[in-house]
C-alpha cells in the first residue's frame, strides 16, 4: 500500500467516525404524532404532525433537550368565505409567559399519566398505542380569523372553544401516539420511517416573510412575545 493511500484510508475512516459521531449525537431520541380533534356542524376535523425530540448527547452535557417539528394546524372548513382553523403550538403557558420545552415530554408524560406510572426517556420508544393529551399537557391553541395576517391571532380555550371558532365548534381531545424513528437522517417516508411533518409556512405564509409575524401572532392572541416567538410554530 502506498504512502498516499495508506493516508487516503486513515482519512475515510476518520470522516465515517465523525459522521457515525454526529448521526449518533444528532438522532432524534423518539418520535411522536400529535393529533388535534374538533368537533365541527360538519362532523369531526383533525390535523396532526410528527414530532421528534432530541436529547442532549454532547459529551459536555452543556446542551439541552430539543424539538424538531411545527405546529398543528387543523383546517376546519369554510364558513361562507370565511375559513376556521386551529393550530395547536409548539409551547405551553405558563403563568405570565410560554414554556418551549414542555413539548419535549408531552408522549412521555401522556404515555405515563394513561398507564399510572413514570416513563423513562430510555423507555419512551417501547411505548405502543394512542393516548390522551389532557391538562396541563395540552399546548397553547390559537385561531387565526385570516391565516394570512398575523394580527389575527386569538387565543383558544380548550374547554371554551366555541366562544373564538363559534357555535357548534368543541375541543374533542388530542391525542399522542410514539411512532418508529425509522433510518434517521434518511427517513422520507414508506418503509424508510416517517419525516417530521414541514408546511406550516404554506399555511401561516408570514412565518416566511421578513419581520417577526410570530411575534405578532403571539401578542394578538395576548401572549408573550418574546425573542424565542417563531419557536412556538416551528423547530428545525
Amino acid at each position: 500500500m502506498s504512502f498516499i493511500s495508506k493516508w487516503a484510508g486513515l482519512l475515510g475512516l476518520l470522516a465515517v467516525l465523525v459522521i457515525g459521531d454526529q448521526i449518533r449525537i444528532n438522532r432524534p431520541g423518539h418520535k411522536y404524532r400529535l393529533t388535534v380533534e374538533v368537533t365541527t356542524p360538519d362532523g369531526i376535523k383533525a390535523g396532526s404532525g410528527i414530532l421528534a425530540v432530541v436529547p442532549d448527547r454532547n459529551y459536555n452535557r452543556s446542551g439541552r433537550t430539543t424539538m424538531r417539528g411545527e405546529a398543528v394546524f387543523v383546517d376546519l372548513g369554510q364558513d361562507g368565505a370565511k375559513g376556521r382553523n386551529l393550530v395547536a403550538l409548539l409551547a405551553h403557558r405558563q403563568d405570565a409567559k410560554l414554556d418551549f420545552d414542555d413539548i419535549n415530554y408531552v408522549a412521555l408524560r401522556a404515555h405515563g399519566a394513561a398507564h399510572g406510572n413514570r416513563v423513562s426517556f430510555n423507555d419512551i420508544q417501547r411505548q405502543t398505542g394512542i393516548v390522551p393529551v389532557q391538562g396541563d399537557l395540552v399546548p397553547v391553541l390559537v385561531s387565526f380569523g385570516d391565516p394570512k395576517d398575523p394580527t389575527t391571532a386569538r387565543l383558544v380555550a380548550a374547554d371554551r372553544a366555541e366562544a373564538v371558532l363559534g357555535e357548534g365548534y368543541a375541543i374533542r381531545g388530542l391525542n399522542a401516539e410514539v411512532v418508529p424513528n425509522g433510518l434517521w437522517p434518511i427517513d422520507f417516508g414508506g418503509a424508510l420511517g416517517e419525516p417530521v411533518t414541514r408546511g406550516i409556512a404554506a399555511k401561516l405564509p408570514w412565518l416566511a416573510a421578513p419581520g417577526d409575524g410570530a411575534a405578532t401572532a403571539l401578542k394578538a392572541a395576548g401572549l408573550p412575545s418574546g425573542g424565542e416567538a417563531r419557536e412556538a410554530f416551528a423547530r428545525k
